[in-house]
């Protein structure tokens, strides 16, 4: 996708290498001669991502939501070099030569992120041609990497902008397999390439999948995993390969390489996070234990809709969940979900996170927030507008390893923000302004900054975003 003037710019300029690895290691095999290890040097695919051009900016007399729980009214923002450099009340210095923006009856929140999205991966329009999310004709396949199939020209992008003020998103392989691949970050800007979109530094997650789907694929095939039962074995069976290959990495004659146990062997390392698609509060016991058998961690559990079960076991833990507000029923791991489920686990202080999973969802997670919201009040719980709003901006870029870079509005972080025209709980909500590293990506009132795909020129409906 391109705004054309800017995406002229960026093309030209210099570009931003990220996602780096850490180095191989150096173990040796003897003191005197280093081991050849097969783990790779370098990051394959590493971003090309540079910000597009952005002016010193300050917004006044604005409601704030920073992202964190914390509330500031009547208050000033101030952005430079595509950082927040300034957040406080109505006292906050404003150099000059700064662009002013009044914000009175308005609202900033950060940028919203979903970190679970297929875009790209199953883009619009939604035909055969274009489903490229599922590589099933394997239940395991760490080898894939959801960023080989992201089409940036796919118009639920700017959508996802326009409507949601989504500023980053995870593009995630679906859950036909046990083991889907590697999930990728991206900055929702207009690029000719994926890696133009790669969130720099952002580290890799893995899609991992419990229940239904890869037992009704595979087992529909007459093949391993038909139960629950077979899925934890062939989960098991496979982890126990990873760490053969792992421990023989840096030996004199390190194994051929190969992609699916690098994958494995990074997240058993530490390096790529795991985003376990998982419904059932029994699983997600179970998966916590295989964790832990095998050593790794579980960032979040998505979906997640019996989470409210076990809101003690996964505070405890650590592990986040991705839920929705209340999405239920539509096959039989989903019938027992509540819409109280996220506001049981934000009672419980557990890390809650509102995705989608839907590529017109996505368009109003700030509503889906504020549907959780309103539940949780039903049933007598305290929560603030500020706590809701962290459902959607801190707690994903959390789990996502991002949150010291975007996620919250703190002195130093991107300027990822979005400017409502009212409060972003409210179903009249909508975005009036977004930056993206502090560059105005869309304004409401100028028709030249709403992103429009290439796909989409000349087409009836060319950059709508109604």
């Amino acid at each position: 996708m391109k705004i054309r003037a800017l995406l002229a710019l960026a093309a030209g300029g210099s570009l931003l290498a990220g996602c780096a690895a850490s180095a191989a290691d150096t173990n040796s095999a003897s003191a005197a001669t280093p081991a050849k290890s097969s783990k790779p040097e370098a990051p394959a695919f590493p971003s090309t991502y540079a910000a597009y051009p952005s002016v010193p900016t300050a917004i006044t007399g604005v409601t704030i939501f920073d992202g964190e729980g914390g509330r500031v009214d009547n208050g000033t923002l101030f952005m430079a070099g595509g950082k927040i450099t300034s957040v406080g009340g109505p006292e906050t210095a404003i150099p000059a030569n700064t662009t002013i923006i009044d914000g009175a009856g308005k609202y900033i929140t950060p940028g919203i992120i979903d970190i679970h999205s297929h875009l790209g991966d199953y883009p619009t329009p939604s035909v055969d041609a274009h489903s490229d999310g599922n590589e099933a004709t394997s239940p395991v396949t760490p080898e894939v990497w959801a960023e080989h199939s992201v089409w940036p020209h796919d118009p639920g992008f700017s959508r996802a902008m326009a409507n949601g003020g989504i500023t980053a998103l995870q593009i995630l392989p679906g859950s036909a397999n046990l083991f889907g691949g590697r999930s990728v970050t991206l900055k929702n800007v207009p690029a000719r390439t994926v890696q133009a979109m790669k969130f720099p530094g952002a580290p890799y997650g893995m899609k991992m999948a419990c229940g239904e789907n890869p037992k009704r694929v595979y087992g529909g095939r007459n093949r391993m995993p038909s139960t629950r039962m077979g899925s934890l074995a062939l989960n098991r069976q496979t982890w126990i390969d990873a760490q053969e290959y792992r421990s023989k990495r840096n030996d004199a004659k390190p194994p051929k390489r190969d992609l699916g146990k690098e994958t494995l062997a990074g997240v058993l390392d530490g390096e790529i996070l795991v985003h376990n698609h998982c419904y059932r509060a029994d699983e997600m016991a179970q998966i916590i234990d295989m964790s832990k058998e095998f050593g790794y961690k579980v960032t979040a559990f998505h979906h997640a809709v019996e989470s409210y079960k076990i809101a003690d076991m996964l505070a405890k833990e650590g592990i986040c969940s991705a839920v929705w507000a209340d999405w239920w029923g539509f096959k039989m791991e989903a019938y027992d979900a509540i819409p109280e489920n996220a506001a049981l686990l934000q009672k419980a202080g557990a890390c809650v996170i509102i995705h989608s999973d839907d590529e017109n969802q996505i368009q109003r997670l700030n509503q889906e927030a504020a549907k959780a919201l309103a539940d949780g009040r039903a049933m007598g719980m305290a929560i603030t507008d500020a706590q809701a709003i962290q459902w959607i901006t801190y707690n994903p870029a959390k789990a996502m390893g991002i949150e010291k870079m975007t996620g919250s509005l703190k002195s130093g972080k991107m300027a990822d923000i979005v400017l409502w025209n009212g409060n972003p709980l409210s179903v009249y909500a909508r975005p009036d302004k977004v930056w993206i590293d502090g560059a105005l990506m869309f304004d409401s009132n100028d028709a030249k900054r709403r992103p429009v795909s290439d796909f989409e020129l000349g087409q009836p409906g060319e950059g709508d975003v109604k």
